[in-house]
């Protein structure tokens, strides 16, 4: 093995600082090197500067950033968001009196003052609020007189028996029960629509809903709470506990970089170099009008985690030159002229990786990939240029460097080349024999990989918030309304535009019915509600309660009298939109696509210049349309990001046989990664569609490391075997290294109280790990077949 002269030749060992030519290397080492002093300063007063403004960032969310704005559905909603308040963001506060029924006297009493409390609130939309003491809920009766109503809790109520008799006589002529009244009496609704423009503070709603469960389950009642406010504060609150998450992937990490070298000093510079652009990270985010959301909280882990790869690498250089006997100083330059081009390749392709988010059109990913975006360029000057920097002036252990090389050593003196026994096992892999089988078995998992992925479902695959945990405190009260209520909390509303005071004309409503049929048809939608419907149930009301009568009216006259006393959702004002409620079982994908689909086919066939039927509105609609976007960014992002990486490899390396060899592991693991997804019940969604785009962007790091030496040593003639031997002594090492201690980091968050963190978890640790293997495994195997006139 002639690895140790070429090394020699082209790094020189240089024990005296005088003996070291300081105007070698490239301009930027020059630069760098030779006003070190100066630049450490620098770095210095940045880090005072925004660990400073640091303290500005906050953990916050909002609607309008977790849908994307630019698709049609919402366009459409936002066209007619006045008319159609408290669709998308509401709360259903669901009270349940534990000692009997909702007609009892201290109940009513109980639920008046909550209700009121909650009218106040900041951020209600009042006029919109529905409970059994507003005004809006009422009831309608026929009687000898004609059509009869009023309040559902009359003026008079005074609690006494026969005020209760009147109330339960009320409810069960107000076509409430199932809606606002459980189907068994024992609890009801109170419906909370929220006005998104007065700013809502998701954490302070929270907790004012917190403090009134206190206060008010004393007295005898218990409160349960589901909606976007309330999932979304709940993310925050529990997202805060990430921070143990964190303090526990760096004591992981720590602990195993410091097992590794046994050099404090070097370890302590590793870790404080990716705190530090962590910090930088946090610090900018306020300056530039950003800050952390329940989605990219979780960035500056990443940030720490490519961080500590980049900087162990950079570590385990400038130690195995010290402990050959070269200065510090030296070392470090040597360090940054071998890997400076490698990392920032490396950091390069991190950054495409988070960047290609940005095309996804939801804001909440795009402040994510910004975020990421900025985390990786800050590790550009802390890892890259900062730790060489500072390990230049402290140097490392001297024990701890002479260990470093001590395997160098032993081959050195070794007449026979015997190598690790691990590294031994990994060589193997550059013959035919063992390079075969590992392409084979690569292929063989590729083709099952492919066989299940394609199952891999969009959006949510289970019922309640698949945010959070199934024994989710919110999820359980999601529970309790579905099992006790007949209207479904997933609503997907279809608008109807027509002319000017023109909605209740008979021929739109006909059209109206007709697609209120189609979709009562879907087994997916269990019930529907529209004006169409509920002149209907007018016509049998006016004739004497005669379920004959139960068709449209086709008298204009009698339409208009039934819109005098129809429900405001149901149409706005000017009488020009008509809105079209469906009831769906769940919101999954595949219920929000039959939904959406038969009213896209409806409105191609139907819509004319007289009526438009629009898609959509609703929490259901909403999430149609995220569905959407998630769906077809999704191969696209994957295409952005692989075209990125091969690019940057091809700069980089200048062969594409060194591009398959650094793709191909890659997408092996995309493909298992998707694989895995299915296994787990794992739909591509907000918050799991960017873990594939970053496990490529952060997984191509091991192997541009590898390669990086491999490809030098192969040009300096070098076999295969003894260029990718080296590659693992100087890299591969932290490579593997790297690779177990962040898998293991990462898989800590599958303890988290969030069940998307912890999917995440999963994910990142699988591809961390897996890519480490396919740097290690297939990528030697693909370079013999690639590499063919080195291998010897």
């Amino acid at each position: 093995m002639n690895a140790q002269n070429n090394e020699k030749s082209d790094f020189e060992v240089v024990r005296q600082l005088d003996a070291f030519d300081r105007n070698s290397g490239s301009l930027l080492e020059r630069v760098i090197f030779n006003n070190r002093a100066l630049i450490l300063m620098v770095f210095a007063l940045v880090t005072l500067f925004l660990g400073y403004s640091a303290r500005d960032i906050r953990l916050d969310a909002s609607f309008e950033k977790m849908i994307p704005l630019q698709h049609q559905y919402i366009v459409n909603y936002y066209d007619h968001k006045a008319d159609l308040s408290g669709l998308a963001n509401t709360l259903r506060i669901a009270v349940e009196n534990t000692e009997g029924t909702v007609i009892d006297a201290d109940y009513l009493n109980t639920l008046r003052l909550l209700n009121d409390e909650i009218f106040l609130m900041e951020g209600v939309d009042r006029p919109y609020m529905k409970s059994l003491w507003t005004p809006a809920v009422r009831w309608v009766g026929v009687t000898e007189y004609g059509l009869d109503g009023g309040p559902v809790i009359p003026d008079d109520y005074d609690g006494s028996a026969e005020s209760l008799a009147q109330v339960r006589a009320n409810i069960e002529k107000s076509g409430e029960i199932g809606r606002l009244v459980a189907n068994n009496f024992q609890s009801s609704i109170i419906l909370v629509p929220l006005n998104e423009d007065s700013g809502i503070e998701y954490r302070d709603l929270v907790n004012r809903l917190n403090e009134l469960e206190a206060k008010y389950e004393p007295m005898g009642v218990k409160i349960y709470i589901t909606g976007f406010s309330k999932l979304v504060g709940d993310l925050i609150l529990g997202l805060e506990q990430v921070l143990q998450f964190f303090l526990i992937a760096i004591i992981i990490c720590t602990g195993v970089i410091y097992a590794y070298t046994r050099c404090v000093t070097s370890t302590a510079l590793v870790v404080i170099c990716s705190l530090t652009a962590v910090s930088w990270l946090i610090g900018l985010l306020p300056l530039l009008g950003y800050q952390l959301d329940p989605y990219s909280v979780l960035v500056p882990f990443l940030v720490f985690a490519i961080g500590m790869s980049h900087g162990a690498q950079k570590m385990n250089g400038i130690m195995a030159d010290i402990g050959r006997g070269t200065h510090k100083l030296v070392a470090a330059r040597y360090t940054f002229r071998r890997l400076f081009v490698a990392g920032i390749t490396a950091l390069l392709a991190d950054a495409v990786g988070f960047a290609v988010l940005m095309m996804i059109d939801i804001q909440a990913i795009q402040e994510l990939a910004i975020a990421a975006s900025l985390g990786v360029a800050t590790l550009i000057f802390t890892n890259l240029v900062m730790l060489p920097l500072l390990l230049s002036y402290t140097g490392v252990n001297r024990q701890a460097a002479m260990r470093s090389v001590a395997e160098e050593q032993r081959d050195r003196n070794d007449v026979d080349h015997k190598k690790h026994p691990l590294w031994e096992v990994l060589d193997k892999f550059t013959r035919r024999r063992f390079a075969s089988v590992a392409v084979v078995v690569s292929a063989g998992l590729a083709i099952v990989g492919l066989v299940i992925s394609a199952d891999l479902k969009i959006g949510d695959l289970g019922s309640g918030a698949p945010e959070l945990r199934p024994d989710s405190e919110y999820n359980m009260d999601n529970a309790f309304i579905v099992d006790n209520y007949s209207i479904s909390s997933d609503i997907y509303v279809v608008m109807v535009e027509t002319g000017t005071y023109e909605c209740v004309n008979y021929d739109n409503l006909l059209m109206v019915e007709a697609l209120e049929r189609q979709l009562q048809n879907l087994d997916a939608v269990e019930s529907t509600n529209s004006f169409a419907g509920l002149s209907k149930q007018s016509a049998v009301g006016m004739n004497e309660g005669n379920l004959r009568w139960y068709e449209l009216p086709r008298t204009q006259g009698l339409l208009n009298a039934i819109a005098t006393r129809a429900p405001r959702e149901l149409f706005n004002q000017s009488c020009d939109l008509l809105s079209v409620y469906a009831y769906l079982k769940d919101h999954k994908a595949e219920t929000l696509q039959a939904v959406a689909d038969v009213v896209e086919r409806f409105s191609a066939e139907h819509s004319t210049d007289d009526i438009r039927f629009l898609n959509a509105a609703g929490n259901a609609g909403i999430q149609a349309a995220t569905n959407s976007v998630v769906k077809t960014a999704n191969y696209q992002m994957l295409l952005m990001v692989y075209a990125a990486v091969i690019v940057l490899a091809y700069i980089t390396f200048r062969s594409f046989k060194a591009v398959i060899c650094a793709v191909i592991p890659l997408l092996l693991t995309s493909i298992l990664c998707e694989a895995l997804m299915v296994i787990l019940d794992i739909g591509v969604k907000v918050s799991t569609l960017p873990v594939i785009a970053l496990g490529v962007g952060i997984g191509v790091d091991y192997a541009l490391y590898i390669l990086s030496v491999t490809i030098a040593r192969l040009r300096a003639g070098q076999s295969l075997s003894d260029a990718y031997y080296e590659a693992l002594l100087f890299t591969g090492k932290v490579v593997a290294l790297t690779g177990i201690t962040l898998g293991v980091a990462v898989s800590t968050w599958y303890f988290s109280p969030i069940q998307f963190q912890a999917d995440m978890g999963i994910l990142l640790a699988f591809m961390f790990i897996w890519n480490m293997l396919g740097a290690g495994l297939l990528l030697p195997a693909l370079a013999h077949f690639m590499f063919r006139q080195q291998v010897r």
